[in-house]
Parts: structure tokens; sequence; C-alpha cells
């Protein structure tokens, strides 16, 4: 079942980067596993998934050892300060950066290690109450903010959109993201590194591609409902 789902989530993928105009090679596809047992997992990975989405710290260190050196790791809930020393050694990306307070402390944990974390910014687009993240308005300060932080790499920004029905009424939101992307990367503010658009999940993922993620987190589509 979870190889008949990929293959039906990469040719949607493909349809979307045709009717936009876009490469498929551009958009990434992370598997979101939170709660699915390794088994599971591995089997998305022997049909061909390397990326992986989980939102506890606990998952990641439970299953990293268990999975193929080739598979990636992407931290994509809300992380606690005091949970960052137990993941930034095992996860490719952190999509969830949603307070300097964390940057701050994903830079002192990253300094301990000599390592350099790859983070993207949570934006809040849609200024919901029950979400993390920064608003578009203090993004561009965040940026200024977390560049300096010699162990910490941004590559760009992440929103999780409204739960909705229809997928459409999202288009708005991950427009708006996409343009606050675009005027970052044009000031120049994260010395050119910033290369990542998460945004778009299993009921909205098209509509996103469309509107330039170039990274889109699906777990019911691919591993069925939780």
């Amino acid at each position: 079942m979870i190889s008949e789902n990929l293959d039906e989530i990469r040719s949607r993928i493909e349809a979307a980067c045709a009717r936009s105009g876009r490469n498929t090679d551009d958009v990434t596809l992370i598997a979101v596993s939170k709660t699915k047992p390794v088994g599971m997992l591995m089997e998305a990975y022997e049909a061909g998934a390397r990326d992986f989405g989980e939102n506890k710290v606990q998952e990641i260190a439970e299953k990293y050892p268990r999975l193929p050196a080739d598979a990636r790791f992407h931290m994509i809930g809300h992380l606690q300060t005091n949970k960052v020393a137990q993941v930034i050694d095992k996860v490719l990306l952190i999509h969830s950066v949603d307070t300097i307070h964390l940057a701050e402390r994903i830079e002192k944990e990253a300094a301990k290690r000599g390592q350099v974390v790859d983070v993207l910014l949570e934006v809040n687009v849609a200024k919901e109450e029950s979400k993390f993240g920064f608003y578009p308005e203090e993004t561009e300060e965040a940026v200024e903010k977390v560049r300096i932080f010699p162990h910490i790499r941004i590559k760009g920004l992440m929103t999780i959109a409204p739960n909705v029905e229809v997928a459409e009424e999202n288009r708005n939101y991950f427009k708006k993201l996409y343009q606050l992307y675009v005027d970052i990367k044009s000031k120049n503010i994260d010395n050119g590194s910033m290369s990542v658009l998460s945004m778009g999940m299993t009921g909205d993922f098209e509509v996103a591609i469309e509107e330039g993620a170039t990274m889109i987190r699906v777990g019911t589509g691919i591993f069925g409902s939780r």
C-alpha cells in the first residue's frame, strides 16, 4: 500500500510541476512518519523514500539508528529548547525554528560539537493562535538576528497552513510566504544560503508546489491515517 501511495503522490507532484512550469527535481518529498513504526518507514524506504519528517525528538532518537545510513530525518514539529541537544546530530534540517530563544539554544549546542546546523524559520503566515512561528512582518528581523550565529545556517522558510477542506483556500498563504522568501533572498540577508521553502501537506501540497514550495510534507497520503 505504501509503495502504491508513494507512486500516486509522485505522479501528483509531477502534474503540479508540469502545470507550474517547474522541474520535479526541485521539489523534495518528505514522508511524514510521525507515530509510524519503523517497519512502515522501511516499506517507504524500499519504495524510494529517503526523507522522513518527525515532530517528536524521542521518535527521531528511536528510529534514526534503525534506518539505513542514507535515510534523512527532518524535525518538523515544535522543538523544545531542552531537547535540542538530543536531536541536532540526527537531523538533516530543523524546519521549526520559531523563536530567537530556540535559535540561541541551537547555536549553543552546535558550538559545543563544532557543528553547523541547517534550519528553516517557521512563519505563521495565517497568524493562527494555535500555531507557532514568526509573523510575516517579524521574519526579516528574525533572519537578521539568527544569521549572525556562526553555527546555524538559515536554509529558508517553513509554514504550516490552516487545516482547510478546500486546498485552494491556502493558496494565498503560500503566495505570501513565497513573496516573503523572494524578498529576503533579494536582500541577501542570509548571505545567499536560502534555497528552501517548506510548505504544503497531504491536503494542499499541489497548490503549494504551484506557488513555489521546494519541500512538501506528506504523511496521511503515504502512510494512511494516524
